[in-house]
């Protein structure tokens, strides 16, 4: 007879470092010859992103040890950080963007000589800024450089940077020597992403926009001739603009230029053809591209026999192969509910990163030939029995003028627990962050951690979320603090009236803008018991002068308005001027190294809640950026969260570390 437990009070083999040891993903899948490479996340080492390698029979290995990290700053998020292709003598090449430095490194990990073959440097140091950074790598089949996005800060202040796509010489020239840096692109705009080449070698496509834009707002295609010296002449843009956002553009093995846009309110994709009339392939209300967060995210790879391998789908995401004279889309087989926006190609393979509500994050391969998928790199391995992951429900909710709100709801689950019949649980409401991102439909085990303990836990796409298309998106437009708030709560309380959640247990977290979504809720709402704000915004007009990163330092335009035009508006809306609204507990996470919601913001934060009586506590992690990836600080974090629940709504745990509450 299985026993009967309160909600929350449940025991769990999921524990704080079993979640923290799973956090993160694979991520940028590339093929070097027959082997399928990709970049993996460590938390136990550090938290670095290993080059990982699966050669021809089978077996993964490291191809850089510790403690090289292949990860690029460009954006502060970053973007493809690493190119290779395969050679006859003397094995693979590989170029990367190692983090601490942010240098540009040459590797030949299977060249014999002298003792083991070592990393050299092909970029240099700068001092000036956040350096040099390097993104979206192309190694050029006819010249010995790599093209790739080049970022180089000119001042002190965050916004003192500029972006070309450059060249950077293979015989390491420029290591000491900036001039040795040819610049390809002209510098008009303020962003771009790497270059596309022609099958051909003649002409070369890339993406740019320029603030206060997003690139989920509007960016243009740029193409431009290539001269014989390895120049770029007669650039153009040949499709976007203001008020249509295109975030990849690629080319055809015929010489066709493809790209995904969302003119028709969805992220569909497109072909030029050779008159310049840009033709449509699969018309279809479903989003083929998202948000270029990422330099360098992939939605799409053309075949060498003229089919298309997309991305695509509405809320959840499918591999699919699309052939562009049918406009047929067959998709792969398989359980995968999620697809990451990274996709490589090679002869009739096709390579992608993919989960699902019972496997985390694996690298997926398809046959075209055969149609047959199979896991090739990052296998799932259940840590625990399955039968302690929650089951998801994809639920549509109503919010205010009777507006859709999507979520993925994960009621409480422990196969030996069952709770009183006279209990209901606590819930805690997901703000994901962004806001202009998306909840995916997948396993986390830190959603686990909770739903094993009996709290159920309410993901929510907000209006402003994507996946959903444009119109949805746009929800968000000078609304955000408002409609983000409302969706939220429209989701807690509709789990409450329904008699699924307790209505006097109910929680909101969130990190980053999912941070700033929690905060603003505790500021104007007693729906929610308590909070975990995690390296969140919390004072607008700070973060829109000169508290935040170049790529986000106008995106408050979008989501607030000019701050010229509503100033008043900043103040209106900024949790840290109503911070005697608050009366429910929270928690507060913050990385000391974030440059994207800078501990500023945290610390004035607290010194206007000091003495106000609300129980609160605040944990800050040195050595964590924006977005945790260490092993000892993603435990500490989970276990705090868990203590705020727990003191909150009553439960008894002995099996997690009090988290001391201040007033």
């Amino acid at each position: 007879m299985v026993p009967t437990g309160r909600y929350g009070s449940w025991p769990s083999p999921i524990g704080a470092a079993l979640a923290a040891s799973h956090d993160g993903r694979p991520e940028y899948v590339g093929t070097v010859g027959d082997e399928v490479w990709w970049t993996a996340p460590r938390p136990a080492e550090g938290g670095r992103r290993a080059l990982i390698r699966r050669r021809a029979d089978g077996t993964e290995e490291s191809v850089l040890p510790a403690p090289w990290n292949v990860r690029s700053r460009v954006v502060e998020y970053g973007g493809q950080p690493w190119a290779g292709r395969a050679r006859q003598d003397d094995g693979p090449l590989v170029v990367f963007s190692h983090l601490p430095d942010q240098r540009l490194y040459a590797y030949e990990p299977d060249r014999t000589g002298d003792g083991p073959p070592r990393p050299r440097p092909l970029t240099p140091v700068s001092g000036t800024g956040g350096g040099l950074r390097w993104a979206d790598p192309v190694l050029h089949p006819d010249r010995d450089e790599v093209w790739c996005v080049l970022e180089e800060f000119t001042g002190p202040a965050p916004t003192d940077v500029r972006r070309v796509i450059a060249a950077v010489p293979l015989d390491g020239s420029a290591a000491d020597d900036r001039s040795a840096v040819r610049e390809l692109s002209d510098g008009r705009h303020r962003f771009v992403t790497g270059p596309r080449l022609s099958p051909d070698g003649r002409q070369v496509a890339w993406i740019a926009w320029d603030h206060p834009r997003m690139p989920w707002d509007g960016t243009e295609v740029l193409l431009a001739d290539i001269t014989p010296d390895g120049a770029f002449t007669d650039a153009r843009t040949v499709a976007g603009g203001p008020e249509e956002s295109i975030p990849q553009v690629g080319w055809t093995a015929d010489g066709r230029l493809l790209h995904v846009s969302d003119r028709s309110g969805w992220w569909n994709l497109y072909r030029t053809s050779a008159d310049g009339e840009t033709l449509p392939l699969c018309p279809r209300p479903e989003e083929f591209g998202g948000p270029l967060w990422k330099i360098g995210h992939c939605w799409f790879q053309p075949l060498d026999d003229g089919l298309v391998a997309v991305i695509h789908g509405k809320g959840a995401t499918a591999l699919g192969i699309l052939d562009p004279q049918s406009g047929e889309l067959v998709d792969a087989a398989g359980p995968w509910t999620e697809w990451a926006p990274t996709l490589a190609v090679r002869g009739t393979r096709v390579v992608g990163v993919a989960a699902s509500p019972r496997s985390a994050y694996e690298v997926v391969e398809l046959d075209t030939r055969t149609g047959r998928t199979r896991v090739v790199g990052s296998p799932h391995d259940d840590p625990v029995d399955p039968s302690y992951y929650p089951e998801p429900l994809i639920r549509t909710f109503h919010g205010p003028d009777d507006r859709e709100i999507h979520a993925h709801v994960y009621p409480p689950h422990n196969p030996d627990r069952i709770a009183p019949d006279d209990e209901l649980p606590p819930y805690v409401v997901w703000a994901h962050g962004g806001p202009t991102g998306h909840a995916p439909l997948v396993l986390d085990l830190a959603i686990a951690y909770f739903t094993s303990r009996g709290i159920g836990v309410a993901e929510v796409n907000y209006g402003g979320s994507t996946g959903y298309g444009r119109e949805y998106r746009e929800r968000l437009r000078e609304q955000w603090g408002v409609v983000d708030v409302e969706d939220c709560a429209a989701v807690a309380h509709a789990l409450a009236t329904e008699g699924t959640a307790d209505p006097d247990r109910l929680a909101i977290r969130g990190g980053s803008a999912g941070g700033w979504t929690t905060a603003a809720s505790l500021v104007t709402s007693d729906l929610y018991a308590c909070g975990t704000i995690i390296y969140p915004i919390l004072d607008l007009l700070g973060w829109a002068t000169d508290e935040t990163h170049d790529f986000e330092s106008r995106y408050l335009d979008s989501l607030i308005g000019p701050v010229d035009e509503v100033p008043a508006r900043y103040r209106e809306r900024s949790p840290i001027d109503h911070v005697d609204r608050i009366s429910a507990p929270f928690l507060l996470l913050q990385g000391l190294d974030d440059v994207i919601c800078p501990p500023a913001q945290s610390e004035r934060f607290l010194a206007r809640m000091a003495g106000r009586g609300v129980p609160h506590a605040y944990i800050a992690f040195e050595g964590e950026s924006h977005g945790f990836r260490l092993a000892d600080t993603l435990i500490r974090a989970l276990e705090a969260e868990l203590s705020l629940y727990a003191q909150t709504f009553g439960i008894e745990r002995t099996d997690v570390p009090r988290l001391e509450l201040r007033k």
